[in-house]
């Protein structure tokens, strides 16, 4: 992924929440439009769509989000739990057909397609690279992995994600001691906050905010990071990414200065 593809980051940095949903103590912070959508895309640029996780949306849904947005605005898209908790990776050629058949509709407002692992799920060497290979022969988009059990977090696992072109997502809270840094391909980075210390309801402090906006721009000197906001439950993610993104604004106005 190279630098043409994250049009509209700041810095080499594209922040974004989980879902579109406005919190009304946020909503005039954001610019005019005919649904949630499009006033959150006048701020933010990218957004990660979690409902794809429980349903199949329709070619249609996607074609008409994708002209909702501005040119340069991305969307990740999760995988179906049919595919990550159900079927454990095995057998999904039909479903990925399915469910790519209705993203492709994006067009080139498609980002990154996101795997999320049950933290049942162990590291088979012989399933997931069939995986990640049926995959790629299906697309050509960006992949990002967040695997929650320990056996992902080996040289071998991190060798065959790699070997995929696979970012292994940089989580927080993170479950494994190497879970919160960026894993796999290194050429891009993925990073999703959940909210701490209550997963999906807890604001983060701007002390955390600002050591992710550190964090993110180091990233970003390899590749272009991408950044979810995914503490939802109490409307905080909306808050966090726009404070992320000022940060990450201010420290790229600093960098900019001569000397």
């Amino acid at each position: 992924m190279d630098e043409g593809d994250i049009a509209g980051a700041v810095g080499g940095v594209r922040v974004g929440c989980a879902g579109w949903s406005l919190p009304s103590v946020h909503a005039a912070e954001f610019g005019p439009g005919d649904s949630a959508l499009q006033r959150y895309s006048s701020r933010l640029s990218t957004v990660e769509v979690n409902s794809s996780f429980y349903r199949q949306h329709k070619p249609e849904t996607y074609a008409r989000w994708a002209q909702s947005v501005p040119t340069d605005f991305r969307f990740c898209v999760k995988m179906p739990r049919a595919i990550s908790h159900e079927h454990a990776l095995v057998g999904t050629a039909p479903l990925l057909d399915v469910f790519l058949y209705g993203v492709e509709r994006l067009g080139d407002r498609l980002g990154v397609l996101l795997l999320q692992l049950p933290s049942s799920a162990a590291y088979d060497g012989r399933v997931a690279p069939a995986f990640f290979r049926a995959l790629r022969r299906r697309t050509h988009a960006a992949i990002a992995c967040e695997p929650r059990h320990a056996s992902w977090f080996t040289a071998q696992a991190d060798a065959m994600l790699a070997g995929h072109g696979v970012a292994r997502v940089a989580a927080d809270p993170a479950r494994h001691p190497l879970a919160g840094e960026p894993g796999g391909a290194r050429d891009w980075s993925y990073w999703r906050w959940h909210g701490r210390p209550r997963m999906y309801y807890s604001a983060y402090e701007d002390a955390d905010l600002k050591t992710l906006a550190g964090r993110c721009k180091e990233s970003a000197k390899v590749g272009p990071a991408w950044v979810i906001l995914d503490n939802t439950a109490h409307g905080h993610a909306v808050g966090n990414a726009l404070r992320l993104q000022a940060l990450l604004q201010q420290t790229d106005r600093v960098s900019r200065r001569p000397d």
